[in-house]
């Protein structure tokens, strides 16, 4: 075996090939490798052949020449580190008794980790139903001339496009990958290249992996600190199954990103794993979902029941929130929450204190000069004691809450007039409840909601 330490021996150039066959060249394990990394160029010719040589592009001599393995028919040209040199197009060809082959195709090898990475896309979404039809963008800010994709397996295909000025200055490339189905894992990554080195690129993207929803059992998907958040909270969602799955993804309504954690066992047949967003922006308001997948295998769960995260305090307008007949009230009374404000908006929320469940949600009425919005529970029980604030949005926009309203605690006595404990949750039993952020709800006798529509 003969390493490439860019020795020239002599100057070789195959002859009229007259017929034999051209010679085939490859990488292992591929054309795009990361700097640092060994790496091998294959060139295979014919049983009987008795050197091999490989060339370079814009070099004058031939970079290696090497006697054929066993099987006579190919050679193998090692590289120990690759570097910004061994960056370039090679080409291969042989001697046979009757003389020099002609040229290989050209093969092109890359070195990666020069640049910092791009990110990575997928459209409409990485998570797609079985025979869809997607494409991938690689973009970037540093003004890439070209973007290179390449493809997670044993071959680690790679396509390469120019790349195309976006209006806010970002450059960006839209690979076709065509149709997606869950026999094999569809995992990829991309890279930036400058036209001056064009075999010189970035870091690599992170991984971005298709995901086929499956038929196996669905987790569960939790937001710990609730469902409503404000700027600055630090936001983390745990996926939960009690089906031991290897790994968890968690995907975005409208996103382009599909992060992926393993997971962890808390304990025998369980699996759970968190996905820490970071502070709470904006962009975080959405609907989430997550799927549970086994290590080695390219199938993925059902989906999870989706979980909405609402941010609060991006509206202006402060609700009010009143209650009747009054805070304290007997177990089996009628009680009705109130809330108004006096900016025009069309959906109002209730949301209450240490719970699990997600706020409830009400067309407004305009009347006496305010939006409003009651939400009834009759007759009440010790379960719908507690803490309530309420919220008001746009139809338009529901993840994008006004600030909260002070906080009403309802206190319902027993029998005996003494306050019992808040229960851990709020559940009903109607409600009008339209749009993305509407849902089932769970049924418990005593609770239900009015708006006052015409």
């Amino acid at each position: 075996m003969t390493t490439l330490p860019g020795l020239r021996v002599g100057l070789g150039t195959p002859e009229e090939a007259g017929t034999l066959p051209k010679p085939t060249i490859w990488a292992e394990p591929g054309s795009v490798i990361p700097r640092g990394t060994p790496m091998s160029v294959w060139c295979q010719g014919i049983p009987g052949a008795q050197e091999y040589r490989l060339e370079k592009a814009g070099s004058p001599e031939f970079w290696g020449k090497q006697s054929p393995l066993l099987s006579g028919d190919k050679a193998k040209f090692s590289i120990l580190h690759m570097t910004e040199t061994y960056a370039g197009r090679y080409q291969c060809y042989y001697l046979s008794p009757t003389g020099w082959s002609e040229r290989s195709d050209p093969l092109e090898l890359v070195v990666t980790g020069i640049y910092s990475k791009p990110t990575l896309s997928a459209l409409p979404s990485p998570v797609v139903t079985s025979g869809a039809k997607v494409a991938l963008q690689c973009g970037s800010w540093l003004g890439f001339d070209r973007f290179i994709l390449t493809k997670e397996g044993e071959h680690k295909p790679s396509w390469t496009l120019d790349s195309q000025p976006k209006p806010n200055g970002q450059s960006h490339a839209l690979f076709p990958v065509g149709f997606v189905t869950p026999s094999h894992r569809w995992t990829f990554r991309c890279y930036g290249c400058d036209r001056n080195k064009p075999q010189v690129c970035s870091r690599p993207s992170d991984p971005l992996e298709f995901l086929v929803p499956g038929v196996s059992g669905k987790p569960s998907l939790l937001s710990q600190q609730g469902s409503i958040m404000t700027f600055g909270q630090n936001l983390t969602l745990q996926c939960l199954s009690d089906i031991s799955y290897d790994r968890f993804a968690l995907s975005k309504e409208g996103g382009h990103n599909l992060p992926q954690r393993l997971s962890e066992r808390p304990q025998t047949g369980c699996s759970q794993a968190d996905f820490l967003l970071g502070r709470v922006s904006l962009s975080h308001g959405g609907r989430y979902r997550c799927y549970g997948g086994h290590k080695f295998s390219s199938k993925w769960s059902t989906p999870s029941d989706p979980l909405d995260i609402l941010v609060a305090g991006v509206l202006p307008d402060t609700p009010s929130l009143s209650v009747q007949p009054g805070p304290t009230v007997a177990a089996g009374e009628n009680v009705t929450l109130l809330c108004q404000t006096r900016s025009q908006r069309d959906i109002l929320f209730l949301s209450k204190e240490g719970t699990m469940v997600s706020p409830l949600r009400l067309r407004s009425k305009y009347q006496a000069q305010q939006y409003q919005a009651q939400f009834s529970m009759s007759p009440v029980t010790s379960a719908h004691g507690g803490t309530y604030r309420c919220y008001s949005s746009f139809s338009t926009s529901p993840y994008k809450l006004s600030h909260p309203s002070d906080a009403l605690e309802l206190m319902v006595s027993g029998p005996s007039g003494d306050p019992t404990s808040p229960p851990p949750g709020l559940k009903v039993t109607s409600g009008e409840s339209q749009g993305p952020l509407s849902r089932e709800l769970t049924v418990s006798p005593g609770l239900s909601l009015e708006t006052q529509l015409t």
